[in-house]
Formats: structure tokens, C-alpha cells, sequence
């Protein structure tokens, strides 16, 4: 059982695993797994399940009054027959997105990257921005912590 959100532990494929991230897409998936696998963990990847779907709620039928407020029903002359109805076009499926995890259970992502235990493979440090993607490049070397004003 996790301790907090940042923690989280699922059987993935039959085996304990840390979860590294829900939910996300293939590009970025496979730059995880790259990353991961560089850095010596054993990526489990398996797809997420679809999302729960939203059951429309049933239409109220209008109260039905009682015989002595009725009135009688005025005719009404035949019209043409309607075409039939047009079928709704069906939704696409959903985007497919996967949940990756590693089989090393103390991995933590937060504290591999503040604590810089990841590396790329030109040998950097990943850092925050290279991990969600922002920096194409790893390049702060020096800890916010011993950078001079």
C-alpha cells in the first residue's frame, strides 16, 4: 500500500511494481522506457484501462393526468411518411495510453529526479524539464542548492 500519491504500487503483468506513470501516450511512453532502461530498471508497460463510461440519465416522463382533466384530442390529418432516421456517427475509439512501472518497488520518480540518480545518455543529470519533456537537452550539472547568486 502507498504511503502518499507519490508512492504508488500495482501488479502489472503478474509482478510488483512501482508506478512510474498512469495514463500516458506512446511517444511518451517509449521515451520513458528508453530513459528507464538506460538507467538500468526493468520497465513493465502494459495499456491503461479504458475510462469509465457515462450512463445518460433516463428521461422523466411527464405526470399523467386524471380522466376528468382530459380533453378530447383534436385530428390531426395523415402526413407523408419521414425518411428514416440517419444512424449518429459512431465515436472514435479513445487515444491509447498505457501505465508504465519498474519492478524496482523503492523507485520513486520525484526522488529520482531531485535526488539526480537518472542520467541520459550523453552522461547528464535529468532534470525536471527533461523529464516532462520540455528541454530536449539535460544540461544542469550544478544543484540549485550550489549555484552562486
Amino acid at each position: 500500500m502507498a504511503i502518499n500519491k507519490n508512492h504508488e504500487f500495482e501488479d502489472l503483468n503478474g509482478l510488483k511494481c512501482a508506478i512510474v506513470e498512469k495514463n500516458v501516450s506512446e511517444e511518451r511512453t517509449a521515451f520513458l522506457k528508453e530513459l528507464l532502461e538506460f538507467n538500468r530498471y526493468t520497465v513493465i508497460v502494459v495499456p491503461s484501462p479504458p475510462p469509465k463510461a457515462v450512463v445518460p440519465p433516463k428521461p422523466v416522463a411527464p405526470p399523467v393526468a386524471d380522466a376528468t382533466q382530459l380533453q378530447p384530442i383534436p385530428t390531426i390529418e395523415p402526413q407523408p411518411a419521414l425518411p428514416p432516421p440517419v444512424p449518429e456517427p459512431l465515436l472514435p475509439p479513445p487515444p491509447s495510453t498505457f501505465t508504465i512501472g519498474v519492478t524496482d518497488v523503492s523507485f520513486n520518480p520525484i526522488n529520482a529526479i531531485f535526488g539526480r540518480l537518472l542520467k541520459t545518455k550523453g552522461g547528464h543529470i535529468v532534470t525536471q524539464a527533461y523529464w516532462y519533456q520540455k528541454e530536449a537537452l539535460s544540461l544542469d550539472e550544478i544543484p540549485y542548492y550550489e549555484k552562486k547568486l
